[in-house]
């Protein structure tokens, strides 16, 4: 029982995955505005993965058409494969889509970092006691950590007073207590976290 309630889990998880992935096709094709903005200020982190992510993409619209002849004799099989193909190319165009239409986003309280359709973490602004900007191209796993390269790089550091809770795609429990991402433009990302941490509290009103 245990075994089919997580294999059960899993589906939906999965399932939930690609509805994200599909909405963010949906978004970016249709050119509307980012997800989960709001009055907040998105980050981009999509810039530099750009051009691999296509390539894939056009490597595997070659493939459906050398199957496709290759195949073109059992009908049966090429519909398979065509369909696979079909599939493999919008996942591939669909994740580039979710990250360009979930961007990191910074507003009054809180940073919502993200990475695609898969990772979206709320972190308080006040459990940020150290923002930095550190360019690193090694990430080895580490308990507590949670690294989101872009093309194997990370530019922005978070340190966390109180750890966060994150969940990983499969659905394991991480306490996190340092964030390590990319941005395609790091150095602003930096200056505004800097700025929203170090706003002065409001002055309390006059008592009654």
């Amino acid at each position: 029982m245990r075994t089919t309630y997580g294999l059960l889990r899993l589906l939906r998880r999965l399932l939930a995955h690609e509805l994200r992935l599909l909405a963010g096709l949906g978004r970016w094709v249709a050119r509307r505005p980012p997800h989960g903005v709001g009055e907040g200020r998105g980050f981009g982190y999509a810039r530099g993965q750009a051009a691999m992510m296509f390539g894939l993409a056009f490597v595997c619209v070659v493939e459906t058409v050398g199957m496709s002849v290759l195949l073109r004799d059992w009908p049966r099989v090429e519909r398979v494969v065509l369909v696979l193909d079909v599939y493999t190319v919008v996942f591939l165009i669909g994740l580039y889509a979710a990250c360009v239409s979930r961007p990191h986003v910074l507003d009054s309280g809180a940073l919502r970092v993200r990475n695609g359709a898969h990772v979206d973490l709320r972190i308080p602004l006040e459990d940020i006691t150290s923002v930095r900007r550190e360019v690193r191209f090694t990430h080895e796993r580490e308990d507590g950590e949670l690294n989101l390269p872009v093309g194997a790089q990370t530019e922005v550091t978070l340190e966390l007073a109180i750890p966060v809770r994150h969940f990983t795609f499969l659905g394991r429990e991480q306490a996190v207590h340092l964030v390590r991402l990319h941005a395609d433009d790091p150095d602003e990302l930096v200056r505004r976290l800097t700025q929203a941490r170090t706003v002065p509290s409001p002055l309390p009103g006059r008592p009654v």
